[in-house]
């Protein structure tokens, strides 16, 4: 009988963590590494990762909602208190500012006393997928590129254990990517940068392997275990090949595929929310278990975030899963389990020949920065989602509490109306933060701030033309230094690159066929077109806000278009007075608002304010995103007409209710009875 191998080491284990304030968020991660947590990930408020202050108007609602704001030097100051960095492997979700936040994380470093080469963790540093799913980018590509490839040049050179970019295909899932499809923009991507940093001058050619060797991903891991499985394989597979046949790294453990992975919480569900733990457990599993694949880092999301934000004890619980599967059973005492697996062989090749297939027709569009400036990319996610969201309703994917096996006892996971089982964010720590900006603006050298700025944006100028080989890390760090914030570090650049809006995809989506549901709601749509002498429906759909998520709401305004409605979406970051002047100037006879980032009560409440103020009041508005019961009773009775929440999983019985709730406003009887279903107030 052959005796165990010696144990491998665990992975990383690390919570996604950050909100209200850098104080409370240094309190939480102090709370999860003595819990046994092996490394930090730090999740930053939405005006922290598009560039914003927290005074600025785009942020209003949106500070420390979820993540922690990070506006300035002493924000990280206190982030990372009492936390050596020397010795912390710190993972930052940051994307378009990541050049801002590892600048700031290395002046904290330095005033610690650390030795910078010595300092371990990643930045995101993925600006390709913001365009095509979280939506937190600022600049246009081409300039956001050459960001990401300042950072890459600056960390290989000076910062050889930080992992300077994780190309990030979990949010490309997210967005509706299939497996193929997942696999195929991330390589895309990472060829896209590679070629960046090879060409850029900053690095001599023999450096280009330590590039590779820097270079990580970040994946998703969803309920389909055994494609799951495979899928990672895959990516092994060929990211071998790339780096070997493109570039030609000899070594093996540069090609290595050194991944990390947070789970799938696009499936995760508000019905029966107990069944997502066994959902999460699952998913793990399939990047655990391989050991020739298996991840470097993993963070579990909480079972209760299709609720709302996770109670330390709801982290606690994610971070025990991991800690159970690790050091309690046997895995890591064993060789990779599937070697040798015809059926796990198939399908890998499968996936592999699949992506190889995807990735040559993003080739042929231009690559990955033509392909996304173009729309091509986004419509495919789009359409994909679709096709996920169709089948569904259908009951082809079956989901466990949602289109089958709904018969349920109360979840006992929930208290009361379910609001103490998630964790508040207190408002006035919006007014502490604001509070704070203004105490250091006025007590920092503004002097200095304002010479490190204009330094900035020399660099900024200069270096395509007179000085190819700068690398704004320099004049970033400068600008840590001097306690320029944010917001003003953003706003500097803005000034060279200008700012941008990326494709929303739906343009070249084909109309859906008529299912008999959708058939219903069509003709109701054309009804009460009719009936008020209208020549179609115009339905508004807006994102107030910062929050980027845009997958929910694109796949309403497909369906609404499919079913009859003229859809008026111009995609993300609008401001209510945005929004209210588009709603009275298209003369719209619905507002739909899509708010997943917990900034719902400060935001609807401003666009109902401004519509009546327009003479515009009696326009029924609908909210959809993550809202509490309580929060959606103190919507409708402000004036919110209809309130959707994950648990509303049925496209079609929305725009019906859509219809519904039209009818209503405008008094007209319900058509046919029975057949478009309105809220209940």
């Amino acid at each position: 009988m052959t005796a165990p191998s010696p144990r491998d080491r665990p992975w990383l284990m690390r919570t996604y963590a950050g909100h209200s304030s850098a104080a409370a968020s240094n309190a939480l991660y102090r709370r999860n590494l003595a819990k046994g947590q092996t490394g930090l990930s730090v999740a930053f408020d939405l005006p922290t990762q598009t560039g914003y202050d927290a005074d600025h108007v785009l942020a209003r609602g949106e500070v420390g909602r979820v993540g922690v704001p990070v506006g300035h030097l002493g924000d990280l100051r206190a982030l990372f208190d009492q936390i050596p960095l020397e010795q912390t492997n710190t993972s930052m979700t940051i994307n378009a500012p990541a050049l801002w936040l590892l600048a700031l994380y290395q002046v904290v470093a330095e005033e610690q006393g650390a030795d910078i080469t010595r300092l371990a963790g990643t930045t995101q540093n993925d600006i390709i997928k913001e365009y095509l799913s979280r939506g937190t980018y600022i600049f246009p590509p081409g300039p956001s590129v050459r960001l990401t490839t300042d950072l890459i040049a600056y960390t290989v050179s000076r910062m050889p254990r930080w992992n300077p970019v994780n190309v990030c295909s979990y949010h490309l899932q997210e967005a509706g990517a299939t497996p193929v499809q997942e696999i195929a923009y991330a390589l895309g991507t990472a060829v896209t940068l590679l070629d960046a940093v090879r060409d850029c001058g900053q690095l001599p050619a023999s450096r280009l392997g330590d590039v590779v060797g820097r270079v990580s991903f970040f994946v998703n891991a969803g309920v389909r275990f055994v494609e799951e499985m495979c899928k990672l394989r895959a990516f092994a597979r060929l990211w071998d090949s790339v780096t070997l046949e493109r570039y030609g790294i000899s070594d093996p453990k540069l090609r290595r595929f050194r991944y990390g992975v947070q789970v799938n919480s696009l499936g995760l569900t508000e019905a029966q929310p107990e069944n997502n733990i066994q959902r999460i457990v699952l998913e793990m599993l399939a990047v655990t278990l391989s050991k020739n694949a298996r991840a470097r880092a993993v963070q579990l999301p909480a079972w209760n975030e299709a609720l709302g934000l996770p109670r330390p004890q709801d982290q606690q619980w994610s971070l025990r899963i991991q800690q159970v599967l690790a050091y309690e059973s046997d895995l890591l005492e064993y060789g990779d389990l599937f070697d040798g697996s015809p059926v796990v062989e198939a399908k890998t090749a499968e996936l592999a020949a699949g992506a190889q297939a995807e990735l040559a027709e993003v080739e042929a569009h231009g690559g990955m920065v033509a392909a996304v400036e173009s729309g091509f990319i986004k419509s495919r996610l789009v359409a994909a989602h679709a096709a996920r969201r169709a089948r569904i309703e259908s009951g082809a994917d079956p989901v466990v509490g949602v289109n089958c096996f709904q018969a349920t006892e109360p979840s006992p996971l929930l208290a009361g109306d379910g609001v103490a089982s998630i964790e508040p964010v207190d408002p006035a720590s919006e007014q502490e933060v604001l509070a704070g900006l203004a105490w250091w603006r006025q007590c920092r050298d503004g002097a200095a701030a304002r010479a490190a700025l204009d330094r900035l944006r020399f660099d900024a100028e200069s270096a395509d033309a007179a000085r190819p080989g700068v690398n704004l890390m320099e004049a970033t760090l400068a600008c840590a230094r001097a306690g320029v914030t944010t917001g003003e570090w953003s706003a500097a650049l803005r000034a060279v690159f200008g700012e941008y809006r990326a494709p929303t995809g739906l343009s070249a989506l084909p109309v859906t066929p008529a299912a008999a549901s959708l058939e219903k709601v069509r003709a109701a749509v054309r009804k009460t077109a009719a009936e008020l002498g209208a020549g179609r429906l115009r339905l508004l759909l807006g994102k107030p806000g910062l929050d980027g998520h845009s997958n929910g709401v694109e796949q309403i305004a497909v369906r609404a278009r499919d079913a009859g409605f003229e859809v008026i979406y111009s995609g993300i970051r609008l401001t209510p007075a945005q929004i209210a002047a588009a709603a009275t100037a298209e003369d719209v006879h619905c507002v739909g608002l899509s708010v997943l980032s917990g900034g719902h009560a400060e935001l609807v409440p401003d666009v109902l304010r401004r519509l009546r103020d327009a003479g515009a009041g009696d326009i029924p508005v609908a909210v959809g995103g993550i809202i509490p019961p309580a929060d959606a009773a103190a919507l409708r009775a402000q004036g919110v007409a209809a309130v959707f929440t994950p648990a509303d999983t049925h496209l079609t019985e929305i725009v019906g209710r859509l219809v519904g709730e039209i009818r209503r406003a405008r008094d007209l009887p319900p058509w046919p009875a029975g057949q478009v279903r309105t809220m209940e107030r």
